[in-house]
């Protein structure tokens, strides 16, 4: 299976994907009108950064205590109830008069749902689609979510001029409305995919596992840490140019609709599998000019190539799912997505940090000069430890050869 259309002939895939883009456009849409909210009532990117990409902080503490229950709740009950809680909190979001603090708190508990939500979509995709057809399925939703988060931020930003942004929060939940009633009507009652009742301590045991290869570990931190920290420049879009942050958030989103498409589709697999070292490296690069405060016409195209970059996940996850007991697949792949959510969250903390002390765009140089470091740093590690494997063969093979040498020199009755 290696083509998109007959991802659609498979039974069930349709409802969860067109689930999954109403919640990818609520979440757009909601998330800009949130962020102009909080910027409107504090004139503070550290608070609009964090109103924006704070749900992310609360994955960690999902990835801790929730994760055991993506293998653990009928998939369809768990998606639909996730998709009807988020919108509630987002129409609770829109109510006059709520204050920062409590707009904070509903932002962290929605990260906290959105910990377990995942590793039940990841999940179930894996369980849906053969083998051979996770890549391209996730290719195909990635290439969604880019053009959910182009219509989005484009239809975000004229909603929240037209409407107000309150208003659009509430459109916002209708969306996520809508996403639930899909997973209910489409998907067919199934059964947990692992025995068990969903605890923190089967996910410590569970995240110990996949935590205890290094192949894994360097996959994982690579999954998380270059592309958290670029997110953290896409963060001070509203900060850095008010007025045209959707335009900006709409042309990251073009871009990384292009990397995916690319990389998930027409790259063969013997080159893809070099391709991710490269692409996190174009993913931050154009942001090192962002200090300069390029005119908008430069910044957009910045953000564009910058974002053909976030293919490297691809490369990555398929990576992980070779490394990876076919039994803990939605384990892992929640944790991959909740750890990638947290590193967002806590780089639009840091970015909107650092713009406090400077301004946005030395914010978001800042931001990708640490990204690139960490790339690096990461890929000198994955070599060091092919090394180090490649050289434990060889003293293996020639311990072999020794031995059998050894033995055929005794003497034999």
């Amino acid at each position: 299976m290696t083509g998109y259309r007959q991802l659609f002939r498979t039974p069930e895939f349709t409802p969860l994907f067109l689930s999954g883009a109403a919640h990818a456009a609520a979440q757009t849409v909601g998330g800009l009108a949130l962020g102009v909210l909080v910027y409107d009532a504090t004139d503070s990117p550290l608070l609009s950064a964090l109103s924006m990409f704070g749900p992310s902080l609360a994955q960690v503490l999902g990835a801790t205590l929730l994760l055991s229950g993506a293998d653990r709740l009928p998939p369809r009950t768990a998606l639909t109830g996730i998709r009807l809680t988020f919108a509630a909190l987002t129409a609770l979001l829109a109510l006059p008069g709520l204050p920062v603090q409590g707009v904070l708190a509903v932002v962290l508990l929605q990260g906290l749902i959105a910990s377990l939500g995942g590793g039940v979509l990841w999940g179930l995709l894996n369980e849906i689609l053969p083998k051979e057809g996770y890549l391209p399925g996730r290719s195909l939703f990635n290439i969604m979510n880019g053009l959910a988060q182009i219509t989005g931020y484009g239809a975000g930003g004229a909603l929240v001029a037209v409407l107000s942004p309150r208003r659009t929060l509430l459109l916002a939940a209708l969306l996520y409305a809508a996403a639930a009633i899909t997973a209910r009507l489409g998907l067919t009652a199934r059964p947990p995919r692992a025995t068990g009742r969903p605890s923190p301590a089967a996910t410590w045991r569970t995240n110990a596992v996949l935590w205890s290869s290094r192949p894994r570990r360097l996959t994982y931190l690579g999954l998380w840490l270059p592309n958290g920290l670029v997110v953290g420049c896409e963060a001070l879009f509203v900060p850095y140019d008010p007025d045209a942050a959707g335009l900006l958030f709409a042309c990251a989103a073009l871009g990384m609709l292009v990397g995916d498409v690319t990389v998930g589709r027409f790259v063969p697999p013997p080159v893809r599998g070099r391709l991710a070292t490269p692409l996190l490296l174009l993913l931050a690069a154009p942001y090192l000019l962002f200090a300069l405060r390029p005119a908008l016409p430069v910044a957009a195209v910045c953000a564009a190539l910058a974002s053909v970059g976030f293919g490297a996940s691809l490369v990555q996850q398929e990576r992980l799912m070779s490394l990876t007991p076919a039994g803990l697949s939605g384990h892992a792949l929640g944790l991959h997505s909740a750890g990638m959510l947290t590193m967002q969250g806590v780089a639009a903390g840091m970015a909107g940090g650092v713009a406090q002390l400077t301004s946005a765009g030395v914010a978001m140089t800042v931001m990708a000069v640490l990204s690139v470091g960490v790339t690096a740093g990461l890929a000198l590690a994955g070599r060091a430890g092919e090394r180090a494997r490649a050289e434990l063969v060889q003293v293996f093979v020639r311990g072999s050869v020794v031995a059998g040498r050894a033995h055929a020199a005794e003497p034999h009755d």
